[in-house]
């Protein structure tokens, strides 16, 4: 059953694994070879992969942010493209349960994890099953190259009072994760402009910066650096 709202809360899909050629309606599908927009794909663990679509990545495909709210026959065709073309490239067997968990960022793109489920069920070979969840994540998070650009970008943020983030360093990068959604709510895209001047979105999640990144300011990070380096200039 298909249920479309804010959330996409268990959509349950069943794709077709060996028959290339029919297109199942309702809440089947037709498996599809195609060759799309890259995709950034990695294991996690043998039952586990992380997919990462940059919303590039997704117009290339023909699809909006909002199309992933409202076009739930789209939606099944994008989520069974990913997932057969993770599945080539990471060696994974098609068959039982999968669990695939969405996440759309604000300014970086579409996340997307995906579990394997193993249970003691008797599944029919030709069909896998699929349970998608669809959240929004209001993070906003950027990648720089340099120190010197989260300095020059922190005059443009604190005069909008913006002064609430976290800034991590990791695989050569500085990354800003802003922590204040009730600033930000109002001028999200106006903000997404601004860094973008000095920074690219990051493909990199909050929960990895938190697992394998090193803290440089842990909290009010815009306010710390303009101290330092602006105030005194």
């Amino acid at each position: 059953m298909i249920k479309i709202g804010q959330q996409f809360t268990g959509i349950h899909i069943l794709y077709s694994v060996t028959d290339k050629s029919r297109l199942y309606v309702h809440t089947m599908i037709g498996v599809m070879d195609r060759e799309d927009a890259s995709v950034r794909i990695e294991r996690l663990s043998q039952s586990e992969f992380t997919i990462f679509l940059t919303f590039e990545d997704l117009i290339e495909r023909g699809f909006t942010k909002d199309d992933l709210w409202h076009d739930a026959s789209n939606v099944r065709t994008l989520f069974s493209d990913m997932v057969h073309e993770a599945s080539a490239e990471l060696g994974i067997e098609l068959e039982g349960f999968f669990l695939v968990q969405v996440y759309l960022m604000q300014a970086q793109g579409m996340h997307v994890v995906v579990t394997k489920k193993v249970e003691n069920t008797t599944w029919n070979e030709d069909f896998i099953e699929m349970k998608v969840t669809l959240d929004e994540s209001k993070e906003i998070i950027f990648a720089f190259e340099e120190f010197e650009h989260v300095i020059q970008l922190t005059p443009y943020l604190h005069e909008k009072h913006i002064y609430n983030a976290k800034v991590y360093y990791m695989n050569g990068h500085y990354y800003m994760l802003l922590m204040d959604p009730t600033i930000l709510a109002a001028q999200t895209e106006n903000i997404i402009a601004i860094m973008s001047e000095f920074a690219s979105p990051s493909i990199v999640t909050s929960h990895r910066l938190q697992e394998y990144g090193k803290v440089i300011y842990e909290t009010n990070a815009i306010q710390h650096i303009h101290e330092t380096f602006i105030a005194r200039e």
